[in-house]
């Protein structure tokens, strides 16, 4: 199957020269960042056809392209399948061309579910995913049909899928089911209320600094004026944070793919379509932040001790990022955060570094 038959092509566009459409194409480069427009909303409730996403592009286009090196790639629009299955199969079929460049696919649209996709396709490359999502929600439901409800679960009890960390980051306690969350901190994974991800991205830019796959739900941004997205909430991330966290996103080492699902592409609000161009714009700045940081880095070793018990910290020179563990190969110890260290000195250590 050649997957090309099921992308429209995205128009041109009138740019200036200092504007970031003046440098994108239209083809999958080696290396490069690749945006795929998805209209599949089945999974979500909504529709499957192909929807209009000239109002994003329009908004994205005209951001400065400020001196970023990484090529940036705009695939077009992905046409639905005749079931939401066969959208997934495609839209994988995209993903591992990508990962085969070495390309970091970016899913614009579409219902949340599709994050099964991204993994799926990712894990056919790479073992051992640590995956991290921003979402109100947390649902583990089962059935047979891959909806926003179902996909999760679908993840962890799929035999052959390799997940080492997963952390869910801005759940809200009144909409959730208390099962579920129950059963995520039985398996140890992370979940991180909305209220301690509001104001700075200090606190929880740990769960992000060696994530392959990100994914964000926009039912966990706030709305304003109009919905943003397919499920929206009065309450959530808002505009400046959630930018904040795009380029947090963009800055993990480790990045091979990403996902913003759950858009509402039916509204017709400019502030809506220009909200996502900046948060595209914002992952694009960190992942070439990331690309310009030198890749030899040099430790601090700080040691503390707790109940006549040492533990060790170490200071990345270059970024001022910090890790917890004494093993001399720094991925095998645990991102940590300056402040996970100043409680450490106080005598309390977070339950979070000791799971291992």
């Amino acid at each position: 199957m050649d997957f090309e038959d099921f992308i429209i092509s995205p128009r041109n566009f009138k740019t200036e020269s200092w504007q970031i459409g003046n440098r994108i194409t239209k083809d999958i480069r080696e290396d490069s960042i690749v945006l795929l427009f998805v209209s599949d909303y089945r999974g979500a409730g909504g529709d499957a056809e192909v929807q209009d996403f000239t109002a994003v592009r329009k908004e994205f286009y005209k951001l400065s392209q400020m001196d970023f090196e990484i090529p940036v790639v705009d695939l077009g629009d992905l046409v639905s399948g005749k079931s939401v299955q066969d959208t997934h199969y495609i839209l994988q079929e995209v993903l591992s061309a990508c990962h085969y460049k070495r390309a970091i696919p970016v899913i614009i649209g579409g219902s949340n579910d599709f994050a099964f996709s991204l993994f799926s396709a990712l894990n056919f490359h790479k073992k051992s995913i640590n995956y991290t999502q921003i979402s109100n929600i947390i649902s583990l439901q089962q059935g047979e049909t891959i909806n926003e409800h179902t996909f999760l679960s679908k993840i962890f009890g799929a035999k052959n899928f390799s997940i080492k960390n997963y952390h869910h980051l801005g759940y809200q306690k009144h909409l959730n089911e208390m099962d579920s969350v129950r059963l995520i901190k039985e398996v140890e994974f992370d979940i991180i209320r909305l209220a301690e991800m509001m104001n700075s991205t200090e606190k929880t830019e740990p769960f992000f600094r060696k994530a392959d796959l990100v994914t964000v739900n926009c039912d966990a941004i706030e709305s304003f004026s109009e919905p943003f997205s397919m499920n929206p909430q009065v309450n959530g991330l808002n505009k400046r944070e959630i930018c904040a966290y795009m380029k947090e996103i963009g800055l993990s080492e480790n990045l091979k793919s990403v996902g913003i699902f759950n858009y509402n592409i039916y509204s017709e609000n400019q502030l809506n379509h220009q909200l996502l161009a900046q948060m595209l714009w914002y992952l694009i700045e960190g992942i070439n932040i990331q690309h310009s940081h030198p890749k030899e880095r040099h430790y601090e070793l700080f040691y503390v001790l707790i109940d006549d018990r040492q533990y060790a910290f170490r200071r990345d020179t270059f970024s001022n990022l910090w890790y917890f563990g004494d093993d001399e190969n720094i991925e095998n110890c645990i991102p940590c955060s300056r402040k996970d260290f100043d409680e450490a000195k106080k005598g309390w250590l977070n339950a979070r570094l000791t799971k291992i």
